[in-house]
């Protein structure tokens, strides 16, 4: 018997916006909205998506690249605002009080029959988390911004049927790179990004036997290849498809699932062979 799948996209995933659309034929959560209202709706339209399907944002920090589109989206079309504490006091989110709902640390939030687990992560903002959402048997995490590995990022990372992973720079690019000391170091001094070879440590170490996709995110423009990133993966995936999440454009729809004999279900673009209904 199978379970519900997941449906999947990254919308954008950069220093310019990243927004990650996670949700079930019927409901759907936002992970960050850093990109435009308006390009988040041209996007998810290309897909086949609609945002009447979103039934709620979450929030991973205050950075402008995760919440640029955020206030425009939530009140143009009433979705709650997962958020935490620590995150909208450090922000300058102008929200209507009705639409935020405060999370906790290792909270998990049912919206419809999605689960979303928060669970903190190590990056240079006030209160920083990461989700995991699952439905049912499949589970997808969304990992991103992170200055190390830790113990919660392996826990969780190793139950994914899917997840979104940064690997946000090559270590001799960023050295070799004209960005200045003191960002070279904010980038890889532990509380800001995650290398291609930390990300590929993770996924050789902790890679679950049913992750069938691993959407690659968060690259830097200026410090990373994604043809670089995309071979370095694709020589260690042993089945998992691997996937560049860009900052240019939304990637293809992705169907998520696991069957009860815990083998995995690996699909083409969901968009190619799925119509899911409007709402």
């Amino acid at each position: 018997m199978d379970c519900n799948p997941l449906y999947i996209t990254s919308l954008n995933s950069g220093s310019n916006g990243n927004c990650y659309y996670v949700g079930n034929s019927t409901e759907a959560i936002l992970v960050d909205a850093g990109i435009s209202c308006r390009e988040t709706e041209r996007r998810m339209l290309k897909l086949g998506l609609s945002m009447g399907r979103v039934k709620a944002i979450f929030i991973s920090h205050e950075h402008g690249d995760h919440i640029r589109g955020l206030t425009v989206m939530a009140k143009k079309y009433s979705i709650p605002v997962y958020i935490s504490h620590g995150t909208i006091s450090n922000s300058k989110l102008s929200l209507p009080e009705n639409l935020i709902r405060n999370f906790t640390s290792h909270e998990v939030i049912a919206v419809g029959s999605l689960n979303i687990t928060c669970f903190p992560k190590i990056h240079d903002a006030a209160e920083p988390h990461s989700f995991m959402v699952s439905c049912g048997a499949v589970k997808v995490g969304v990992f991103t911004d992170l200055g190390k590995v830790c113990e919660q990022l392996s826990l969780h990372f190793q139950q994914c049927n899917a997840a979104f992973l940064e690997a946000n720079y090559d270590e001799e690019l960023l050295q070799t790179g004209s960005y200045p000391y003191y960002l070279k170091q904010r980038i890889s001094g532990g509380m800001g990004h995650l290398s291609n070879r930390q990300a590929l440590d993770l996924f050789n170490q902790f890679r679950p036997v049913n992750l069938s996709h691993l959407l690659l995110s968060h690259l830097s423009k200026d410090n990373n290849d994604p043809e670089l990133v995309e071979h370095l993966f694709n020589q260690h995936a042993e089945g998992t498809t691997i996937v560049i999440a860009t900052r240019y454009a939304e990637t293809p729809l992705f169907t998520i699932g696991v069957r009860q004999d815990s083998s995995s279900e690996s699909s083409a673009p969901a968009h190619s062979d799925l119509q899911l209904p409007y709402f």
